[in-house]
């Protein structure tokens, strides 16, 4: 699945315009590498988010077509977050 749609349809990011510009500015790295929005993405891959002045360090465990909201957070699993600088 192509990174941007991997992150609307994770609700990590709410819209798929919006997770395309954060890619192609840079703002994703998959597996420690810069990612732009085409990227694909398996279950294993690390994403690294970083949106504004937070970061996010997630690990994909799924990567479904479409899915529920309330069952969103199981795509993906938090392994580190904070402020400032990844």
């Amino acid at each position: 699945m192509r990174l941007d749609k991997f992150l609307k349809v994770s609700r990590l990011v709410k819209r798929r315009t919006l997770a395309k510009e954060i890619c192609d500015g840079g703002g994703v790295e998959v597996n420690r590498r810069p990612a732009k929005a085409s990227t694909e993405v398996k279950p294993g891959d690390v994403l690294t988010l970083k949106l504004g002045s937070r970061w996010q360090t997630v690990e994909v465990l799924a990567v479904p077509e479409h899915i529920a909201a309330n069952q969103a957070k199981e795509t993906y699993r938090v392994l580190a977050e904070g402020q400032g600088e990844a």
